[in-house]
C-alpha cells in the first residue's frame, strides 16, 4: 500500500461519481465517517473474501457526498486499522479525492484476495477474528461452510460420486430452487456435520453454488 494521494482529475472524479450514483451493492459500500474503524474493516474483509470492491468514506447511505473534515487523519486511522486488524494481510489502495472545492472523500479499492479467508479482529491482541463475505449490499459473517469453501477453493477436488445421498439432493432440486444445510440434513438423514461436509464437497466440485445469507446460507445447483 502506497501513501494516499489527492487526485482531483476530471476522469477520476467522473468514475467515482458513477460508482456512487449506482448506490451500495455487491461492489460498493458507503461510510459517512471513520468513527469506529474496527467495524468498518469488516467491509474490507468482505470485499477481499469475495470479488473485491470500493469503499467510500465521506458518503452517507443515501449516496449524498458529505465529505470528511480531516481526510489525512481519517485515512491514517482507517488504513492502520486495516493493516493491524485484518489477517492475513489485505492488499488495498486508497486515494483522497477532492470532489468539490471544499469536499474531500476517501476511496479505498480492495482487490479479490488469493489468500482467503481473511478475518477482522476487534483488537490487535485478540487471537480469533471473524470472516465476512459480500452478499449484495451487505457484509455477512461467513459460516463454517463458506469459510471452508474459501479456504479449499484452490485445491484439486475429487470428482462427484452420484450415490444415494447425492441423488436425493438433486431430486430435491426438481421441485425446489435451493436447499439449506438443515433441510439437507433432514431429507438425507445425515447429521449436520456429515451433511455439511457433503455440501462443501459438492460446492468445491462445481456441482453446487453457495449463496451466503444473513439467516443461513442456501445452496443452488450450478448452471
Amino acid at each position: 500500500m502506497g501513501p494516499a494521494k489527492k487526485i482531483p482529475t476530471h476522469e477520476k472524479v467522473k468514475e467515482v461519481l458513477q460508482l456512487i450514483r449506482g448506490g451500495e451493492g455487491q461492489f460498493v459500500e458507503f461510510k459517512k465517517k471513520v468513527n469506529h474503524p474496527e467495524k468498518i474493516i469488516r467491509e474490507v474483509v468482505a470485499f477481499a473474501n469475495s470479488s473485491g470492491g470500493h469503499l467510500f468514506v465521506g458518503v452517507d447511505d443515501s449516496g449524498r457526498i458529505s465529505g470528511v473534515k480531516y481526510p489525512e487523519e481519517d485515512e491514517y486511522i482507517l488504513s492502520k486499522a486495516i493493516t493491524d486488524l485484518c489477517r492475513p494481510t489485505i492488499s488495498f489502495s486508497v486515494d483522497i479525492l477532492q470532489m468539490q472545492s471544499d469536499v474531500e472523500i476517501l476511496h479505498y479499492r480492495i482487490e479479490e484476495s488469493e489468500n482467503k479467508p481473511h478475518f477482522a479482529f476487534l483488537e490487535k491482541k485478540h487471537r480469533y477474528g471473524k470472516a465476512f463475505v459480500r452478499s449484495e449490499d451487505q457484509s455477512i459473517q461467513a459460516s463454517y461452510e463458506v469459510r471452508q469453501i474459501l479456504k479449499r477453493s484452490k485445491q484439486v477436488h475429487q470428482p462427484i460420486e452420484f450415490e444415494e445421498k447425492t441423488q436425493e439432493l438433486f431430486r430435491h432440486f426438481e421441485s425446489h430452487p435451493y436447499i439449506t444445510l438443515t433441510e439437507y440434513s433432514q431429507i438425507s438423514g445425515l447429521n449436520k456435520k456429515l451433511a455439511s461436509n457433503k455440501l462443501i464437497h459438492l460446492a468445491l466440485s462445481g456441482a453446487l453454488k453457495i449463496q451466503p445469507k444473513e439467516g443461513g446460507d442456501i445452496f443452488i445447483p450450478a448452471e
